[in-house]
């Protein structure tokens, strides 16, 4: 199961070098979307699309990535198909083009992604006209294998065409994030021009791509700004300097579409392939459980694991079975025991399995009851529930809209006043929420949040994004942080 652990940080880059801020961060139930109307290209047989990408929900359907769509027979799309396999597909007049598909599945929700399409048809090897990298090495093994007749456009770099990326064919919408989005007009590139392999770890990493030549049709995605509006201000700004701006679309587009989760700072969301959250329908990037379908206990981890440093992330609650509420277990478990406990069981019932119980606000261990007295009950829509885990002292801290409970001070080290638990020693834990009810609906905040934040609070370096002060000494689950401290 992707799963990111102590001493192996993902797509982490250090502290210094080159640092991607933001990216898209698609739901597909709200139908989001980028489009963009092309003029004239500089060459529509050459040219190049280079992407981050990490994956989040509803693996194993067809999801369109880029896409230009005139009509049947006149296409392109980028996508992972139906096995999870990047599929690459375009039609010219009925006539099949390019159709490649992957061997390989790409189910990874843990861990960022770099992908390169290399495209120049004018190549005489056909193999050479249509190049697929993926983190910086060229993808060889396709299950099916049709490249391009010499000298054919490329529909994606077409003149007067409209460029989409999160869907394709108006629906099959993508689900995940995408970062530093670079499409090159009329040249196709290596990937060593947009990455490079970190000489101390060998993670393939960005780089700086601001000195590029974009062409005329070429653009580069950064998501730093805000809005909807295809201009230099809105979220779809092209930074080339080509003013190749995308409108964005949406049922509910909102300013949680852009996120701090990048190919260069790495957050937790929660792991949708573990066998636990069967039933569960996950949006948001991962980081939303819209309800529980089996009206049994689910209970859902983080991606991250950690075994050493201070930790802190919150929890809100969206909504709640009005006839039978706050069925709610807020905490931390064992890694190896989370993978041994059954699909139903919550997050406290094991020996290192530690929770914050929103029925009577209790403290649960090693028990499937009710556990004993510790604080408030919670279970309100709009309830934040934070925990700070420290794990050079083995204690863990329960807050309630930002007052932690029990008294709780979680920056008194050893001593630690009103900690719920002293935790076992040497254990990478897991952080999760258990839920019972279709009903039960909530968010995770590890510090890219998935809700607006009414005020707004970093960790002491810098990261995340947080409703209540994060206390000091503390972090955010990013990979950056678990690089220093993890």
């Amino acid at each position: 199961m992707p799963l990111i652990l102590p001493g192996n940080v993902g797509s982490a880059t250090a502290a210094t070098g080159f640092n991607v801020s933001n990216s898209f961060r698609f739901n597909g139930t709200d139908s989001e979307f980028l489009s963009h109307g092309t003029g004239t290209a500089t060459n529509t047989d050459k040219a190049t699309l280079s992407f981050w990408v990490k994956r989040s929900t509803n693996l194993g359907s067809g999801q369109g990535v880029f896409a230009q769509d005139t009509d049947g027979n006149d296409k392109f799309v980028l996508l992972f198909g139906s096995d999870d396999q990047i599929d690459i597909f375009q039609e010219t007049a009925g006539t099949v083009d390019i159709n490649l598909v992957t061997n390989r599945e790409f189910r990874d929700v843990a861990a960022w992604m770099h992908v390169v399409l290399a495209y120049d048809s004018s190549q005489g090897t056909a193999a050479n006209r249509v190049k697929l990298y993926i983190n910086g090495v060229q993808e060889t093994s396709f299950s099916t294998a049709v490249y391009p007749s010499s000298n054919v456009d490329f529909r994606y770099n077409k003149n007067s065409i409209t460029q989409e990326i999160g869907r394709y064919e108006g629906g099959n919408y993508f689900d995940g994030y995408l970062s530093e989005i670079v499409f090159i007009d009329g040249l196709q590139l290596a990937p060593d021009q947009f990455g490079e392999f970190d000489s101390d770890s060998g993670i393939w990493k960005p780089i700086d791509v601001s000195g590029l030549t974009f062409g005329n049709s070429g653009f580069y995605l950064q998501f730093k700004e805000s809005g909807t509006s295809a201009n230099s201000s809105g979220l779809g700004a092209d930074t080339s300097g080509n003013t190749s701006h995308f409108t964005v679309s949406g049922d509910n587009v909102s300013s949680v579409m852009q996120s701090i989760d990048t190919c260069t700072n790495n957050f937790a969301t929660m792991n949708s392939l573990l066998l636990s959250v069967a039933s569960l329908n996950f949006t948001q990037g991962n980081l939303t459980n819209n309800g529980n379908s089996s009206s049994t206990w689910r209970t859902m981890y983080s991606t991250i694991g950690v075994s050493a440093g201070k930790w802190y992330f919150e929890v809100r609650i969206n909504k709640t079975k009005s006839s039978d509420p706050n069925n709610f277990i807020i905490g931390i478990q064992d890694a190896e025991q989370m993978f041994q406990a059954a699909d139903t069981a919550e997050i406290s019932s094991t020996s290192r399995g530690y929770g914050y119980r929103g029925n009577g606000g209790n403290k649960v261990n090693n028990t499937t009851g009710t556990g004993s007295s510790f604080g408030d009950a919670y279970g309100t829509a709009g309830d934040i529930v934070g925990c700070a885990v420290d794990l050079d002292n083995h204690k863990i801290y329960f807050s309630k809209g930002g007052t932690f409970q029990a008294s709780g001070d979680p920056t008194t080290g050893s001593t630690g006043t009103g900690s719920a638990f002293d935790l076992t020693t040497g254990i990478t834990y897991m952080f999760g929420i258990s839920s019972y009810y279709d009903d039960d609906r909530h968010s995770f905040n590890f510090g890219s949040p998935p809700f607006a934040i009414s005020s707004g609070n970093a960790d002491g370096n810098g990261f995340g994004n947080f409703e209540y002060a994060v206390p000091s000494g503390y972090f955010s689950l990013c990979t950056k942080n678990l690089a220093e401290y993890g």
